[in-house]
């Protein structure tokens, strides 16, 4: 952790409400890419979104600095957004990259292009759709593991910090979600 960070979180602990503002700012598109990933609407992101600030808030003289204040961040947006996920029991078609205007803003950036001419476009596009789908076989912590991995590049012992479990149990959630995507994804690699 920077000390610049460091020192924004010693002064959000002693109550300096602007340093806390700073944390916001520092990683609220985190923290929005991260729910929106998790639950794929952007309602309940936003609601996430503001929970997840609002118990770091309440929280923050618990943080001992003994992870990132991000990797801390994301373990309350990966918590709440199982959570959620367990509660409303979503079954429903999530996909991050069919979005209307104003959710194309809270994924922008969340996947690459894979190239620039059309036609490898929209077979990007569609991959993209196709794992979009793929996520919702996956159980909330192996949807969980996926998108920190695959998509926010986290490690695995980082991934282990935040979903509090042991290096070996990250890498079998891992494991398991790559099968499910692969298997899911055979259909379409056969036909291309």
């Amino acid at each position: 952790m920077e000390n610049s960070e460091i020192n924004l979180v010693h002064q959000a602990q002693a109550g300096d409400i602007k340093s806390f503002d700073m944390l916001i700012e520092m990683y609220g598109n985190h923290v929005m890419q991260t729910a929106y990933s998790m639950v794929g609407n952007l309602q309940d992101a936003q609601d996430i979104y503001q929970e997840t600030f609002m118990r770091a808030f309440d929280k923050i003289s618990t943080f001992r600095l003994q992870s990132s204040f991000k990797t801390w961040l994301t373990r309350i947006v990966i918590n709440l957004s199982i959570n959620l996920r367990r509660k409303k029991k979503i079954v429903q078609f999530v996909s991050i990259f069919d979005t209307d205007e104003e959710n194309k803003e809270v994924v922008h950036n969340f996947m690459a292009d894979f190239s620039h001419s059309p036609e490898k476009n929209l077979t990007s596009q569609e991959l993209k759709q196709q794992i979009a789908r793929s996520l919702n076989l996956l159980s909330a912590k192996e949807r969980a593991v996926f998108i920190l991995k695959q998509y926010q590049d986290y490690r695995i012992r980082e991934i282990a910090v935040i979903l509090n479990c042991a290096e070996g149990t990250v890498k079998n959630y891992l494991f398991r979600a790559t099968k499910k995507i692969q298997k899911y994804l055979m259909p379409y690699y056969q036909m291309s």
